[in-house]
């Protein structure tokens, strides 16, 4: 008798064990760099789920590849709840098929807790650029195949999708200049390093109203609330669509308990009035999904990318 003891003081405790997650602070990788929209989404999420939890967020960029070198970190770091990643379409789903040697597969290594957000993509263009409408623009691209150029935050990022589906769609000739991280295409789009950009609405939508750039239209399938006065793309190059978004994942095998903690305070942050109102204000939409949701439509978007890729012959140059 005195034997079991020991045993049944071990299966008390377990469910003890597991109640107390968190107990130290837990990481939040952003791959990226400073400044650029991921960041800026996930220093506004991190401290609100830090008090719903009890333990701090501590917001780590490490940028890189268009997001596979800091998605690739944490899906090989140890399952157990304290290493998260804010995803994001590059990294979870269009780099698998740019690098058939990607080190990580996002739905093998990683377990989907939500996605965060949906956000917008505008077309912009610095003002020494002759054109003021998309048509304008392919124009220009018409008559001097190569003369245009646009920047992107880095291959496999939203904003190089962006740019290769117009010279798909458009039958163009821009050639692709890729940055590391939102915030360095930013820069060289506002002094005039490069002609024109997929700029994230978050980080855009200032440099537009100051007049520093030019937006022409925007990526989505409809027009933005915040932006009305802006065409979409497609209503002069119908079909066309390119959304970017973020999401939180943590290492495949982290235990399922663990998940449903991280998603509900997610989700709850996501949907606070002060985070809803910050993020509309600035072009994003909160979306807060269930894992299962956030699982199945990143398999969607891995499929719907593949065949940009394939189409557009896109490199990782």
């Amino acid at each position: 008798m005195k034997k079991l003891i020991p045993l049944v003081l071990l299966l008390i405790a377990l469910p003890t064990a597991a109640q107390v997650y968190p107990s130290k602070p837990l990481r939040l990788v952003v791959p990226f760099p400073p400044g650029g929209p991921t960041d800026i989404v996930s220093r506004l999420l991190a401290p609100k789920m830090a008090a719903a939890l009890g333990q701090q967020i501590v917001v780590e960029n490490r940028g890189g590849a268009g997001g596979a070198i800091g998605t690739e970190q944490v899906a090989k770091s140890a399952p157990d709840g304290y290493t998260i990643v804010m995803g994001t379409i590059g990294g979870l789903a269009v780099a698998k098929s740019l690098n058939p040697k990607l080190g990580y597969d996002t739905l093998r290594d990683l377990a989907p807790i939500t996605q965060s957000v949906s956000v917008t993509s505008i077309l912009v263009a610095h003002p020494s650029v002759p054109a003021k409408t998309v048509r304008e623009l392919l124009a220009i691209a018409r008559a001097s195949p190569g003369r245009l150029n646009y920047a992107s935050s880095g291959n496999g990022t939203i904003t190089h999708l962006a740019g290769e589906l117009l010279k798909l769609t458009g039958k163009v000739n821009i050639a692709h200049v890729p940055y590391k991280g939102g915030a360095p295409a930013l820069v060289a789009l506002v002094s005039g390093e490069v002609d024109m950009s997929y700029e994230n609405s978050l980080i855009i939508t200032p440099h537009i109203k100051s007049g520093k750039v030019r937006g022409i239209a925007v990526t989505s399938a409809k027009r933005s609330a915040l932006l009305p006065e802006l065409p979409t793309i497609a209503e002069t190059l119908p079909g066309y669509s390119a959304s970017g978004w973020y999401g939180l994942l943590a290492p495949a095998a982290t235990p399922k308990p663990v998940i449903a903690r991280l998603n509900a305070e997610a989700v709850k942050a996501l949907r606070s009035p002060d985070v809803v109102d910050k993020l509309s204000g600035q072009g994003a939409e909160p979306v807060g999904s269930s894992p299962e949701e956030f699982t199945a439509f990143i398999r969607s978007e891995i499929d719907k990318w593949a065949n940009l890729v394939k189409a557009a012959k896109m490199r990782t140059d």
